[in-house]
């Protein structure tokens, strides 16, 4: 639901009824991960997807539904199907939803949901899908509080427990429980989704090259920060796709940074008295991803740099330098989709082979998008 909230909050401060189609389970080659939405107003008018364009048409017609009768429903698409065959979800994958009527009256804390995200703060929304309990019901949840409830104390509570461990990790999953709340049950199913905080990408250097990673980096979904000690380049005006413009020397602002598994670290100084402090302390971080730029004569000079500060041959096999993948790319824009291909094929495991040379699945199931190790794509 992130990925569609700016526009569908104008609906519910309006008034306006919509129905919410939520992907909460995937198998195989699934068009979209878990988490996608697509909200169909009660004009009929269409916000967002669900299968890339597969079975938009059906889900359409059920969420009419939805907003006609007010109940909830959960819907499977699959290859299997005869249903799913017809109204085009050819990719081999299987998706369930999950759609719900969502306006002022039955979700009064969808302003909380939609705060927290502009600030930033990370929420959870968990909803009963499947089982002998009250389908549609949610409790809405962070760190310190709890609205709405399950009807449920037991299962209030187990899910409060359960998921804001789920929170803290920025993971989307299914719950499992029983109908109390019991752990060793599976009666129930509890699809709780994690608002974390978006995951940052740190741009070190003021380049041309540094402002269309910056603004690939804001398409992917990441929260873009551009450090620079040098403040005549290190601008808004020079880089306004950025979420924040830092003016420091590198080294010193990544030092006060909470780093964690979900944050990219592009250094493109191509200078050693700003490259080496600077990854000197990427590389002994958490960071999902940290690349350097830099001919390969470059790179192998940063090697030794490393090396003679003391830096161990694992935390080196860490740093992707030169930075990017192969695709020939010339120009800023190119040289940033290669940077944005290499960061999500290690985030997410691809093989960085041509989908035309292989037999996988093309959509694999999004453990990027689940485990909160990289934005939803």
């Amino acid at each position: 639901m992130r990925e569609i909230i700016d526009e569908i909050t104008p609906w519910y401060e309006n008034g306006t009824p919509f129905a919410l189609a939520t992907v909460v389970r995937t198998w195989s080659s699934a068009p979209r991960p878990v988490g996608a939405a697509m909200a169909v107003s009660s004009s009929a008018e269409v916000i967002g997807s669900v299968s890339g364009g597969c079975v938009e048409g059906a889900i359409h017609e059920e969420a009419l539904e939805v907003l006609k009768t007010g109940q909830a429903k959960s819907v499977t698409y699959g290859i299997s199907d005869d249903n799913a065959f017809s109204v085009g979800l050819t990719c081999g994958g299987t998706i369930e939803l999950f759609i719900q009527l969502i306006d002022k009256q039955n979700f009064p804390e969808f302003g909380q949901i939609v705060l927290a995200i502009k600030e930033q703060r990370p929420i959870a929304v968990a909803t009963i899908i499947d089982g002998p309990a009250t389908i549609g019901a949610r409790i809405i949840f962070d760190a310190d509080q709890v609205w709405s409830s399950l009807n449920s104390a037991g299962l209030d509570y187990s899910v409060r427990e359960d998921g804001r461990g789920y929170l803290s990790a920025g993971h989307t999953h299914t719950l499992k429980l029983g109908p109390a709340g019991e752990r060793l049950g599976d009666d129930v199913s509890i699809f709780i989704e994690s608002f974390a905080p978006a995951p940052r990408m740190i741009v070190f250097g003021a380049i041309d090259f540094a402002g269309a990673v910056a603004r690939i980096g804001k398409f992917l979904g990441f929260h873009v920060t551009v450090c620079d000690a040098r403040a005549l380049f290190t601008t808004k005006k020079r880089f306004p796709e950025a979420d924040e413009i830092i003016v420091d020397w590198p080294h010193r602002y990544l030092a006060t940074v909470d780093v964690d598994e979900r944050t990219v670290i592009c250094v493109l100084t191509h200078d050693p008295k700003f490259d080496v402090p600077v990854l000197e302390i990427a590389l002994r971080s958490k960071a999902g991803y940290i690349g350097a730029m830099g001919s390969r004569r470059t790179h192998t000079d940063r090697l030794a740099r490393l090396r003679e500060i003391g830096m161990s041959e694992s935390e080196l096999a860490r740093l992707r330098s030169p930075i990017g993948l192969d695709i020939g790319p010339r120009t800023p824009e190119e040289t940033a989709i290669s940077i944005a291909a290499e960061i999500i094929s290690d985030l997410t495991g691809g093989s960085r082979q041509p989908l035309s040379q292989g037999s996988n699945p093309i959509h694999k199931n999004s453990l990027a998008s689940e485990s909160g190790i990289g934005p939803i794509l």
